[in-house]
């Protein structure tokens, strides 16, 4: 064999060239199942489905780390991932092509494939939630199909060796530039369609006005807050509360085609609610801390924020809804999200009289989409996972014996109560410091039972007790500070709160796994002067 098998330089270029068209060719098959994607859903788009396949099926130790390692870029970082994989077989399928077209096509064909399945097998999916891989799948095997035939020339007329494939450079360059074009366009055409296919549930959101509230929160005690730098505000901003989640994509749900069905076992009334008609219904407004299970000792996965929704124990009432205590049968309040997720969370615990809410607004405004527009639950007293449902759509009562929900199929606990926790916020581990007074200062949260007393040492020495900001009910974290004379040398700050019963937070170091960490947080600083 002479040729491309005979010549180093020759057969890099082939190969090269087989890649770049590898490359080109899904790209296309990206953008059009992009175009695809916008007339169907969002979520059904080739790097979002499988990006959730991905989530739904990686071990909890593993998503734990990514959520330690990457915090809420997470997301960014597996569908980066994701798209390198791609990059990789589609150049592997582009260098394959030029030696065999239909083989590289088929490889083409293969992913997108790969894509449709994983579209199928998402909560809420349908038949349509494949179109757009299998449209990407059909035009990245045809488009590579176009460049690999480009990169071969046929045998002259004269005869030639066998085997020879020398690129017809210009011919090539000019399909690949055209190719790339033609993508650029469709992609484009993709995010505009998108965009207009959410610009309604913008519009919706902006022009959402809220009622005011019959039961007002009461003012935020001037105390709450001690103004201590490097501790965060009491009330948390929106854009800076924390989200830990499973969607790669933001749900954008019109408000205007919202509706809320309740159902289940124990409802004699089953309820389906559009917005309008769950605005009109008492609101509730009301100052509750979350925090997220995957919130390691001292982490960041914890907000405070002032919400406004309808009481969920009244519309349960109205539905029929009694609580195990009063001879309900369903022991569990199922919430599913518009992309499939569901939370569990106790009946009990919802309807003993704590401010469990479906919430409409956040801080004054209504929810941002990231965090749940139109409506979402906020329990407090409970980790996010088994309470706090965003982008709500169903409540369905049943039984924990019944249904497992998502995360409990996960390994996470059926029922976990927020455990007793403080943070130093200031000064931050591997501080240097002057000697002298240091304002050592936090938050601490234990919420539905409250933060009776903080206690803060140095070095393993006796505590002393911090001072509190006021308490804004038993719902929310609250501010402490400690006035600490720092002298020279390396040194080890430690924290530890009491709750509203009395009870001491827990030494004991556990990881988050299955049902929240504990643990004293502690950070090392160095003295110099």
């Amino acid at each position: 064999m002479t040729g491309v098998r005979a010549d180093p330089a020759r057969r890099r270029r082939t190969a090269a060239a087989g890649a770049l068209g590898g490359l080109a060719a899904a790209g296309a098959g990206l953008a059009a199942a992009g175009l695809a994607a916008a007339l169907v859903r969002p979520e059904s788009s080739p790097l979002t489905a499988v990006g959730g396949a991905v989530v739904d099926r990686t071990p909890t130790a593993v998503k734990e780390w990514a959520v330690r390692s990457f915090g809420t870029s997470d997301k960014l970082v597996l569908t980066l991932g994701i798209a390198a994989a791609l990059a990789l077989l589609s150049a592997g399928a582009g260098i394959l092509g030029v030696r065999s077209p239909r083989a590289g096509c088929a490889l083409a064909a293969a992913v997108g494939l790969l894509g449709a399945a994983a579209a199928l097998s998402r909560p809420e999916a349908g038949w349509k939630d494949a179109l757009p891989s299998l449209t990407g799948a059909a035009v990245a095997a045809g488009v590579l199909y176009l460049l690999v035939t480009a990169v071969r020339r046929p045998r002259p007329a004269g005869g030639g060796p066998a085997g020879t494939w020398p690129m017809d450079r210009r011919g090539f360059g000019r399909l690949l530039a055209a190719t790339v074009a033609a993508s650029a366009v469709a992609g484009y055409a993709g995010r505009r369609l998108g965009a207009h296919g959410s610009a309604g549930a913008t519009a919706s959101r902006d022009g959402l006005v809220l009622p005011p509230p019959a039961a007002p929160a009461p003012p935020v005690p001037a105390g709450a807050e001690l103004r201590v730098p490097g501790v965060g505000p009491f009330l948390t901003p929106a854009g800076d509360f924390y989200r830990v989640d499973s969607a790669l994509v933001v749900p954008r749900v019109d408000a205007g085609t919202w509706r809320l069905t309740l159902h289940g076992d124990g409802v004699p009334r089953p309820l389906s609610l559009t917005l309008p008609q769950l605005l009109a219904r008492p609101l509730t407004e009301h100052d509750i801390t979350l925090c997220c299970v995957s919130n390691e000792v001292g982490g960041p996965y914890v907000g405070n924020a002032r919400w406004l929704g309808v009481r969920l124990a009244d519309l349960l009432r109205e539905a029929g809804v009694r609580p195990p205590s009063q001879g309900g049968p369903a022991d569990q309040l199922v919430a599913r999200s518009v992309d499939g997720m569901t939370i569990g969370t106790p009946v009990e615990t919802v309807m003993d009289g704590r401010d469990a809410l479906l919430a409409v607004g956040m801080n004054g405004e209504p929810l941002p989409f990231a965090h749940g527009f139109p409506v979402r639950m906020v329990v407090p007293g409970l980790y996010g996972y088994v309470s706090a449902c965003k982008w709500l759509t169903e409540l369905r009562l049943t039984t924990f014996a019944a249904y497992d929900a998502y995360w409990v199929r996960r390994s996470w606990a059926q029922q976990a109560p927020v455990k007793t926790q403080s943070r130093i916020d200031t000064p931050r581990p591997y501080a240097k410091l002057a000697p002298g007074r240091v304002a050592v200062a936090g938050v601490a949260w234990a919420q539905h039972r409250g933060i009776s007393r903080v206690e803060v040492r140095a070095d393993g020495g006796p505590w002393q007790e911090a001072r509190l900001g006021d308490a804004d009910g038993a719902d929310t974290w609250r501010q402490w500070v400690w006035p600490w004379e720092a002298a020279p040398g390396e040194h080890t700050l430690e924290v530890r709160a009491t709750d509203g019963r009395g009870d001491v937070q827990t030494q004991e170091v556990r990881d988050t796994l299955p049902d929240g960490a504990t643990g004293w947080h502690s950070v090392r600083v160095s003295v110099h002067g």
